[in-house]
Order: C-alpha cells, then sequence, then structure tokens
C-alpha cells in the first residue's frame, strides 16, 4: 500500500521507488539505438479511460497515430483501439511482429491503490461511488494484461508477451510523448493534468534516449481536477469541456484570480502548491460544490 503521506501536502515530493535523490530506474525507451541495424519500433497503446488511441514511433520518430473514435465516430471512445492500431500496421506497412515492444500508458495495479486508499480515508463518504467502481476494476481493470494480450493476440500469436508487453506510469507517458518526439536533445519536462496513478504533476529530465521523472506532486493536489470542476461548474462535461473552457477564458476578466488563491490553492514559493484543506477531495463534482459555497451561486448542471 501507498505512504500515508499521498494525502497529506501537495508538495514535490521524490516518485515512488526512488533512493534518495536519485532515482535508478530511469526510462529506456530507444535504448542503444545508433548500435542496432534494424529500427526499433514501439507500439503505444492508450485505452479504457477516455479518447483510446495508438501510436506507433520508429527509431523516436512518429510514424503514425490516431484516436479510435475516427473510425468509430463514437466521441471519446473508451474502447480496446482496435481500428486504431490497424491503421497504425497498415500505414507502416509491418506486422505487429517487427514491433519490440507494445506499452500501455499506466499502471493499472498503482491507480487502483489509490482508489482504494481514497476511499478508506474518507469512508463512509463515497460508498455509493465505490459500489459503482469495484465490480468494473474487480472483474476487468486489474486484469488488463490479460485483456490487452487477448486482445493482441489476433495480430501476432506468438509474440513474447511476458518480455514485450510493457506498463509505464501514467506522467512517464505523458513526458515521453513530448520529449522523445520533439527535436531536443535536453529538456525539462512539465507534465500537469488531473491524475494518474499518483502523480497529478511531475518535473522529469530528458537527455537523448533517457528520461528520469525527478519530482511529483501527488493527489488530491491537482490543478487539473480543479480546473475540471470548474468545467462541471460551468455547465461543461468534465473530460470533455475543458478545451471549451479554455477556448473562453481570453474573453473573460481575471475577476476571480485571488479568490481561487486564496480558497481554492495555496501557491507556494518554489511553484508547488496544495489544495486548500477544505475542498473535497475526489470528484471534480464535489470540487464544484465547494465552488458553489464560494460564489453563493449555483453551477449551470
Amino acid at each position: 500500500m501507498a505512504h500515508p503521506d499521498h494525502l497529506d501536502a501537495g508538495r514535490l515530493r521524490w516518485p515512488r521507488g526512488s533512493l534518495q535523490r536519485q532515482r535508478p530506474d530511469a526510462v529506456h525507451l530507444h535504448a542503444l539505438l545508433k548500435a542496432e541495424t534494424q529500427p526499433i519500433r514501439i507500439l503505444g497503446i492508450s485505452a479504457f479511460y477516455h479518447d483510446s488511441a495508438a501510436a506507433l514511433v520508429e527509431d523516436g520518430r512518429i510514424t503514425a497515430a490516431v484516436q479510435e473514435e475516427r473510425f468509430t465516430r463514437k466521441k471519446h471512445d473508451p474502447g480496446f483501439p482496435r481500428h486504431a492500431i490497424e491503421y497504425c500496421l497498415r500505414q507502416t506497412g509491418v506486422g505487429l511482429d517487427a514491433v519490440d515492444h507494445v506499452v500501455f500508458y499506466d499502471k493499472p495495479f498503482l491507480k487502483f491503490e489509490r482508489l482504494l486508499e481514497t476511499y478508506l480515508a474518507f469512508a463512509p463518504r463515497g460508498l455509493r461511488s465505490f459500489s459503482m467502481a469495484m465490480p468494473v476494476w474487480l472483474r476487468e481493470k486489474l486484469f488488463q494484461k490479460s485483456l490487452l494480450k487477448g486482445e493482441l493476440k489476433r495480430y501476432a500469436a506468438d509474440y513474447d508477451w511476458n518480455r514485450r508487453l510493457l506498463f509505464a506510469e501514467h506522467h512517464q507517458s505523458h513526458a515521453a510523448s513530448a520529449f522523445f518526439a520533439s527535436p531536443f536533445q535536453e529538456a525539462v519536462v512539465l507534465t500537469m493534468d488531473g491524475v494518474g496513478e499518483w502523480a497529478t504533476t511531475s518535473v522529469g529530465f530528458g537527455c537523448g534516449n533517457h528520461l528520469e521523472m525527478r519530482r511529483e506532486i501527488h493527489f488530491p493536489h491537482s490543478l487539473g481536477l480543479l480546473y475540471s470542476a470548474f468545467t462541471y461548474y460551468t455547465g461543461f462535461k468534465v473530460n470533455s469541456g475543458e478545451y471549451k473552457v479554455m477556448g473562453l477564458a481570453p474573453y473573460g476578466e481575471p475577476r476571480y484570480a485571488k479568490l481561487i488563491l486564496d480558497r481554492l490553492i495555496d501557491l507556494k514559493s518554489d511553484g508547488s502548491f496544495t489544495n486548500s484543506s477544505a475542498a473535497p477531495r475526489a470528484a471534480p463534482t464535489n470540487y464544484s460544490l465547494r465552488v458553489t459555497w464560494i460564489w453563493l451561486l449555483p453551477s449551470r448542471l
């Protein structure tokens, strides 16, 4: 189980599993590229949450990438990206047996750990959500490796899945997609989203074919979840309407900026932050209730 300080102040911290001030297991996505005569191909897969997609990378160059919704015509399609994978392989002209590694974008067990600890920390609140979420996790999401292997075997039945099917941490996936496809040999990579397994904000350092995650802020302290709360508060759908709020923002005035910093976010001198202790620590809908209380105005939903 995770350490209790996951639910403490959202200061920048070292990623779990790191030694004192040095993470020993840097990500090596394209090791020994120059020494190989054959190209290194990696198929990345995102699925089972929202906007499922696949991307094929060859020697650090994106050769094909597409979202599943482009084929199924289902907005934000969360299903297994079968059509997207087939497109990437067809576009590149290779079979799955010519792909060195298949990589899933996060680690389900760590995410499940966060869910359990959060539910336990706030029990009996959240019982309804817990009773809805657990059957899906116990039936499907905890066994995603088997599910992925079953789906992918149709493309290469004899693929060495135990060695070549990998799972990256959520923020590693974000950072890798930005750095390895960039023109930079070295870069600091900042990732901020709702939440991955535990991380909500992270800083990594990329150099050549290496990517090392240096610091993290953990759930429940999250700018992404707060942004989703405002998305919900203004009447848009979470994990869908955030881009609309972003597009509307330049037309407004920052009249509530001070109120947000006073009541919802504690911004530290080093750039790290914590969400207000009075703000709910779970769903954006609960955050929206907090926003509603501050403004003394009902949300649009």
